[in-house]
């Protein structure tokens, strides 16, 4: 099992463009139906910051997930995909004006908050609007993730959330505001994590937190812990579906969830990754003095992932099954870091040749750029090709 790509397929479509096989996406979605159905107090929200493609969000909405925005333009977006206002969460540590007032006047479910200025704000917005805006706390849990220092969110020495010897301070703060109605708690500790280590570490934190407030009688009925389960991106054919049986036995064997509370989940790279590639063309085969160039027409303008973050995509040559031979794959963008991938085995590259990036389904259109006013990919599903 895996995504499904040929050449025949792409034939007359410009590269660089992105690819979604919606089987994947609906096998995923079906597999984490089938681990939450269990718990009728299990709410998935996709994070829509790994993907906003409008024709993969319509099929994520048509799986009855809610939504994770981080900004006013993505809950413009979900909106405009056909989710419904009430499952909308709006997390982020920078809202402006605008994007609270949004979440206000289409009468979002939960404003997830980072700081007491934030806090202030949306009260004085949603008193001058004469609304009481939800609100759940961002906890900092000071939790590390076995993951890039990049995408580590859950440190005490991150931008995100509030930190825990302040928790009592904000809640009772927010309980004496009249335009605000606090819930609950948010967490969320990184992305791309593998180690279930990490997710049990959380929940025991949650947990000690938990028995801190009710001891001082304050009592929640959210629970959101985030999300971050990463996926395979060394085997992604082979292993198209992430560990969601593993990753919601943690919290259910080790999240001590209190009577009547609902706990909430934010996952977006495990959604959405697996169902997207990039497919790019060869415009050059090089040969160096020292190594072989395959030069693409797609750079870290279309999937800045391995630039950023010195990720790995799997690569794969859609056109040749000739003897294997040693290449960089590398893009025409001016800077040195425009580099897919180095040393790594494929079958002889010609130009002309078609490339697939697998695993690019989250954090690659999403993040596209212009830097060298180049025109941005377009994506599009199995169903349109």
């Amino acid at each position: 099992m895996g995504i499904e790509m040929n050449v025949e397929r792409f034939a007359g479509i410009r590269t660089p463009f992105y690819y979604y096989d919606t089987n994947i996406l609906r096998q995923t979605l079906d597999a984490i139906k089938e681990e939450t159905k269990k718990h009728d107090n299990y709410f998935v929200h996709y994070a829509v910051k790994a993907n906003a493609n409008l024709k993969v969000l319509q099929v994520i909405n048509e799986a009855g997930l809610g939504i994770d925005c981080v900004s006013g333009g993505e809950i413009e977006q979900v909106l405009k995909a056909g989710f419904p206002a009430n499952k909308i969460v709006f997390a982020g540590v920078g809202k402006s004006d605008w994007e609270i007032e949004l979440g206000l006047d289409k009468e979002i479910f939960c404003f997830n908050v980072e700081s007491i200025p934030e806090l202030e704000v949306i009260n004085e917005i949603a008193a001058r609007k004469g609304k009481v805006a939800t609100i759940c706390f961002r906890i900092n849990p000071n939790v590390g993730a076995h993951t890039h220092a990049h995408i580590t969110t859950g440190l005490a020495e991150n931008k995100f959330g509030i930190a825990m010897e302040d928790m009592e301070k904000v809640i009772r703060l927010a309980q004496g505001m009249k335009n605000v109605q606090f819930k609950g708690l948010h967490f969320h500790i990184g992305s791309q994590i593998l180690e279930m280590d990490d997710f049990i570490a959380l929940a025991h934190r949650i947990n000690e937190l938990q028995d801190r407030l009710e001891a001082q009688d304050i009592h929640m009925d959210i629970i959101n812990v985030g999300g971050g389960l990463g996926v395979d991106y060394n085997n992604p054919q082979s292993n198209p579906i992430p560990n969601f049986k593993d990753y919601f036995a943690v919290y259910e064997q080790h999240l001590k969830v209190r009577p009547g509370q609902t706990v909430h989940f934010e996952l977006g790279r495990a959604v959405v990754a697996q169902c997207g590639a990039l497919i790019t063309k060869v415009n050059y085969v090089k040969q160096g003095s020292v190594k072989q160039f395959a030069i693409v027409d797609a750079g870290f303008t279309d999937l800045i992932r391995p630039a950023l973050y010195d990720a790995h995509h799997r690569i794969i040559n859609l056109s040749s099954n000739e003897k294997e031979e040693t290449y960089d794959v590398v893009g025409p963008i001016c800077e040195s870091s425009d580099t897919f991938d180095k040393g790594i085995q494929l079958p002889k590259t010609h130009r002309g040749d078609l490339l697939a990036l697998l695993s690019a389904g989250a954090y690659g259109e999403i993040m596209a750029s212009g830097y060298n006013c180049r025109r941005l990919p377009e994506g599009y599903t199995d169903k349109e090709l």
